[in-house]
């Protein structure tokens, strides 16, 4: 069963990335697995702590090369991802040469109260990935506007409109991931 991590973007507890990612969790097409990736954890990243590796830091690549594919939900703060998960990012990239992400197919989102708000952030993440050469979904981009009143009280989305974007993506995003494998595996 293909494994699909998701890394949200945001450590708020009532984050609405968070609240979209696990909505999506359950999106994903009969056979693929969930699994959220902590990124709270982590210190901030220091070069120095390269040549002893903290455990925290080794937990978090595997973590991410333990899936068959990753999906990150995103803010946008400043016109830019979060700086949590850029730190999680730069973990995840070191030491050199021993990049987690390489070669792991990544598909990438956002939710916002505007109707395009994480499209900046999404465009940062995406230049990242491409340096990390992670195979990143490009359609469809989805700028997913939130809405508190499509949501019910145990976070099921409640507005088919909303439900059948984040399923197209949902969709999308574990195709990219069975794509890659099958180009892994006939490789």
């Amino acid at each position: 069963m293909p494994r699909i991590g998701f890394i949200v973007g945001s450590i708020a507890e009532g984050s609405i990335n968070r609240k979209v990612a696990q909505a999506v969790a359950t999106m994903l097409p009969e056979g693929y697995e969930a699994e959220f990736l902590d990124l709270s954890e982590l210190p901030i990243y220091n070069y120095e702590l390269d040549g002893d590796f903290p455990a925290v830091g080794r937990a978090w690549k595997d973590s991410i090369e333990a899936v068959d594919g990753v999906i990150i939900v995103t803010p946008e703060y400043s016109r830019s991802i979060p700086g949590v998960l850029k730190n999680a990012l730069d973990w995840a990239a070191r030491p050199w040469g021993q990049n987690s992400f390489t070669g792991k197919p990544v598909a990438v989102m956002g939710a916002s109260i505007s109707a395009a708000g994480t499209a900046m952030a999404q465009q940062h993440l995406r230049n990242i990935l491409a340096h990390f050469n992670a195979p990143t979904m490009g359609q469809p981009e989805t700028f997913f506007h939130y809405n508190p009143d499509a949501f019910a009280a145990d976070g099921s989305l409640q507005d088919e409109a909303a439900a059948a974007v984040l399923r197209g993506f949902a969709e999308a995003a574990a195709a990219h991931v069975s794509k890659f494998a099958t180009e892994t595996v006939s490789a």
